[in-house]
């Protein structure tokens, strides 16, 4: 049980992690090639671009998990925290639609590519393996959503203060 807690806690940071890490180290190892031996790779790019997408995607659903994703909270500050609990589980009702509808039509594109088989110009790996990105990246989503309304409605029903996440400026 300590390891699906810990999972739970730490999985997106080290996905974040691995992918950044391999981006960068990529990046690094291409302008070299490119300004020392004349030479660069097509693979190259598109490990960089690839892990950028899973960045993109799985740092969505952490900053879901963490309340961290842009809002206007101005009028939510003078408000009880009975009404900021309402407004923060209506907020992630209406994520949590979206998310879900995404992520139906997002298995359309992998199942397609999946279906004729297609494959990378320079890695020639199956491109399922990168446009899964957009699925993982709303299912972990949907996954934090629901673990953010659960939070919110024991906060309502406890009458504690909801969780607002981390604050850019204050």
């Amino acid at each position: 049980m300590n390891f699906l807690r810990r999972l739970d806690r730490d999985a997106e940071r080290w996905a974040l992690l691995v992918f950044y890490v391999m981006l960068v180290i990529t990046m690094a190892i291409e302008v070299l090639r490119r300004e020392i031996f004349a030479y660069s790779s097509i693979w190259g790019e598109e490990i960089v671009r690839y892990s950028f997408i899973y960045l993109a995607w799985i740092g969505a659903a952490a900053a879901v998990k963490e309340r961290a994703h842009i809002r206007i909270d101005v009028i939510i500050h003078y408000m009880g925290p009975r009404m900021k609990a309402l407004i923060y589980i209506f907020g992630d009702l209406v994520m949590l639609v979206v998310a879900l509808i995404a992520l139906y039509w997002s298995f359309e594109t992998v199942h397609v590519s999946w279906k004729f088989g297609s494959v990378s110009h320079g890695l020639r790996i199956s491109m399922v393996w990168f446009l899964m990105a957009v699925p993982a990246g709303f299912a972990l989503m949907t996954w934090r959503l629901f673990q953010s309304l659960n939070r919110d409605i024991r906060s309502l029903r406890d009458g504690t203060p909801v969780y607002e996440g981390d604050k850019l400026f204050d």
